[in-house]
């Protein structure tokens, strides 16, 4: 069967970020994960993703209600969501969704579950299938592709596995919303990526009274 890969796919990553560069505050862990209060982690990640809440297509998709925000943050987070065909998880990532998303999990693609544990594949009401790969991220990537049809690839995260796809050089580009938080520790998101490792440049900026987005495209160094 031939791929249905086209040439506009591409393999992306999109996620928050803190002034200083973290994605997730410390403390938000599977062992913390009911305590938001440990580290005051719950608030923290509430002020980091701030900028989502209110607006409209964030809460039409998990289905909180009519109404919210319009504008530029608002068409950010419908971008992100729509050019998604796929995404890719960690395993870490993914066991914390397990226990907090709702019953339709937020994707409504496949999923496809970077890990060392075996388990047969998940189906979910509202279209979101999860499927665990146990060869490596280049063997989730090719699943990946084979699945995504005219859509992009999104690394959903965590940082270790972003991080693990941008030194492959298997990422084409990325988008940071830069949210006006100072975190002091945490997780990073560029910890493990050395310097001249990947080539970046400036695709574009979206400025909102909220938050800042980035856009870059990835190239090799």
């Amino acid at each position: 069967m031939p791929s249905t890969q086209t040439p506009t796919n591409k393999v992306f990553f999109a996620v928050s970020m803190s002034l200083d560069g973290y994605i997730a505050p410390a403390g938000m862990d599977l062992e913390h994960a009911d305590d938001p209060s440990y580290k005051d982690w719950g608030r923290q990640w509430a002020t980091l993703q701030s900028w989502v809440f209110p607006q409209r297509f964030f809460r039409e998709n998990l289905n909180l209600g009519e109404g919210g925000e319009t504008g530029p943050d608002n068409d950010m987070a419908r971008g992100v969501f729509e050019r998604t065909g796929v995404s890719i998880l960690g395993k870490r990532m993914f066991d914390g969704g397990e226990r907090f998303w709702p019953e339709q999990a937020p994707f409504h693609t496949p999923v496809f579950v970077v890990t060392h544990t075996e388990r047969a594949s998940w189906e979910r009401p509202g279209g979101t299938t999860f499927h665990f790969v146990n060869d490596g991220i280049e063997s989730a990537l090719a699943r990946a592709k084979a699945a995504v049809g005219g859509r992009d690839i999104r690394i959903g995260g965590g940082a270790d596995l972003i991080q693990q796809y941008l030194n492959a050089g298997l990422v084409n580009e990325f988008t940071i919303s830069i949210a006006p938080v100072i975190l002091g520790e945490g997780t990073r998101l560029f910890d493990c990526v050395e310097f001249g490792q990947i080539g970046l440049e400036v695709v574009d900026t979206v400025p909102s009274p909220r938050v800042t987005h980035l856009r870059y495209a990835v190239s090799p160094a």
